[in-house]
């Protein structure tokens, strides 16, 4: 499954255009590595997104736990990735 999809389908970003956007600008990283959307996703591997809003700029790292046929809704998403951001990541 394509990165950009992956990042989609789990509702880290609202549309796959802005999950192809944060991945050209640099902002998504495969185990610490700069990667391109349509780069392919295994299990275990550790998503980390820095996300920049008008108040703060903080990291949000995902673990790949499945490969969902689709969007997932928000119940499900637990089952398709692992959230490790730590909580003081949360807090900003």
């Amino acid at each position: 499954m394509r990165l950009d999809v992956w990042l989609w389908a789990v509702r880290a970003f609202k549309t796959r255009s802005l999950s192809v956007d944060s991945i050209k600008s640099g902002n998504v990283q495969i185990d610490a590595q700069l990667c391109k959307p349509a780069r392919g996703v295994r299990v275990g591997e550790c998503i980390t997104i820095r996300i920049v809003s008008d108040l703060a700029v903080w990291t949000r790292t995902l673990r790949v736990v499945g490969l969902p046929q689709s969007r997932v809704g928000a119940k499900l998403v637990a089952q398709f990735a692992e959230d490790l951001t730590p909580p003081e990541e949360l807090e900003k």
